[in-house]
């Protein structure tokens, strides 16, 4: 992987990770530069399958400054995502057992400087696995300063 431009770290905190795929985006000149800029939220997206193709929904890529409005694009837009014919039917497969869906992970450029989406099959985490984490999460950095001091 190359260059991260934007992460969902909130997809960590809400799902067990299953398995990673990485996947392109179909994007339009204005997106890119808007990407560019750092201007991309992906903590509320996520993933759909309309007609047997992927879409990710609800990932707001912004709008620059210079860009002419006939030529801009709509922030939170959907966009298609760009994966082989089998990973798809993987990840179709997947979703249609019970608690099981797709989330953006982190939006990079890759080593050809190509726009790519690193995307998950996750689960779902119940209340007490969060808390869970969280207690393991305290429990190491209080290890790590009481370390650090000895």
């Amino acid at each position: 992987m190359g260059e991260t431009i934007a992460k969902n770290k909130k997809a960590y905190h809400d799902y067990f990770i299953e398995e990673k795929f990485e996947a392109g985006l179909v994007l339009s000149g204005s997106e890119v530069k808007g990407i560019r800029a750092g201007r991309v939220n992906l903590k509320d997206s996520f993933i759909r399958f309309v007609k047997n193709e992927a879409f990710l929904f609800n990932a707001h890529i912004g709008r620059l400054d210079t860009t002419h409005h006939f030529y801009g694009h709509e922030e939170r837009g959907t966009r298609k995502l760009l994966l082989h014919k089998k990973e798809l039917a993987k990840l179709q497969k997947a979703i249609e057992r019970e608690g099981y869906t797709i989330v953006p992970l982190q939006l990079y450029f890759n080593a050809k400087n190509i726009v790519k989406i690193q995307i998950a099959l996750a689960k779902g985490k119940q209340l007490h696995d969060k808390r869970h984490d969280l207690k393991a999460k305290d429990q190491k950095r209080d290890i790590a300063r009481a370390m650090k001091d000895y």
